[in-house]
């Protein structure tokens, strides 16, 4: 018998290459990243220079006496701040601005929704009820101040309908009259942006839950809702954050000074910076009114993951997994090493 002897084979393909641990792929080396200059310097000019600016200010003693050479006023670090919070109404208004913004889009979400509900099916005249719903939302903010301040005056049409005598334009019945006036104009936001979501609804899927006999409740839980969640996230944190900052509808509203119950965090700066001459108190408000807009703007990126660079491929953790099963992979040597 003639003894078999196992002759490697010459035709192997060549063991492929590990990519070193840390290494950047050539791939990623190779992206245009010189085309985000143009966007980069355009925040930089619009955005971080003048924040560098305005915290820079609130460090300084500016008023109306330093004001032509501010670069030369006095340095007072963080005592802008601590004036802020326990020599002026900061807080009183931070508060006045988030309940308010709270409360206004708690009741404009299921407005908006029940609005874009009722506008979704065809029916005659549905386009003239659309355009008819847009009204509060394309009218000036000034114009809604002054029709409004018009309204609530104590012998306004307001009064004469409720057959009352109250104060709305001062006192502690501003503050409700603030938030009628806003929910007013920022509902048909809510119903543009449900609308927009009811559109992506699939008409065979309201077919289907129409032959199973689904309830309309239960359409609304299981088919429409679901649909809706993108949208209405948006459109929750674009109204707190504008309800946040409103500053032309209590301005026009009320006039200056204000009621203590509505005065808003974006008036109270302009008071200070204005009608005060303390710039640098302003400036120190103005930031302090940033941090506060930007807690649900950072929790609304969370939510969604946009700030995690999910889309632009693998994390870090799992890039260090990608390189861990690379160099633990058998080559293509040792498979035919094996097969020998």
């Amino acid at each position: 018998m003639t003894s078999t002897q196992t002759r490697p084979r010459t035709d192997a393909a060549p063991p492929r290459p590990v990519r070193p641990a840390g290494k950047t792929p050539l791939y990623k080396k190779e992206r245009p990243l010189w085309m985000l200059i143009p966007g980069g310097v355009l925040m930089l000019a619009v955005i971080v220079v003048p924040l560098l600016v305005g915290f820079f200010i609130a460090m300084l003693d500016l008023d109306q006496y330093t004001l032509r050479q501010w670069f030369s006023a006095p340095f007072v670090g963080f005592a802008n701040f601590t004036e802020a919070f326990t020599n002026s109404p900061l807080l009183h208004s931070i508060w006045i601005s988030v309940s308010l913004s709270v409360l206004v889009t708690a009741v404009t979400v299921p407005i908006g929704v029940a609005a874009a509900i009722s506008t979704q099916n065809r029916f005659p005249g549905r386009g003239l009820v659309r355009s008819i719903y847009l009204i509060p939302y394309v009218l000036p903010a000034f114009v809604v101040g002054t029709f409004f301040r018009t309204m609530l005056q104590p012998q306004g049409v307001v009064n004469s309908i409720l057959h009352t005598d109250v104060l709305w334009l001062n006192g502690s019945a501003s503050y409700w009259a603030l938030a009628g006036v806003m929910i007013w104009t920022s509902w048909p936001f809510v119903y543009l942006l449900s609308l927009a979501g009811l559109q992506a609804v699939d008409n065979e899927v309201h077919e289907a839950a129409a032959l199973d006999g689904v309830t309309w409740w239960a359409k609304l839980r299981y088919i429409i809702f679901p649909y809706l969640r993108g949208p209405l996230s948006l459109a929750v944190i674009i109204s707190i954050l504008h309800n946040i900052n409103n500053f032309t509808l209590p301005f026009v509203l009320f006039g200056i000074p204000l009621p203590s119950s509505v005065e808003v965090m974006p008036v109270l700066t302009y008071i200070a910076s204005f009608q005060s001459f303390r710039f640098g108190l302003s400036a120190a408000m103005a930031i302090c009114s940033l941090v506060i807009v930007a807690i649900p703007l950072f929790v609304y990126l969370r939510a969604v993951k946009l700030d995690t660079g999910d889309d632009a491929g693998p994390n870090r953790k799992q890039r260090r997994a990608d390189r861990a099963t690379l160099a633990a992979a058998p080559t293509a040597a040792d498979i035919d090493g094996a097969r020998a």
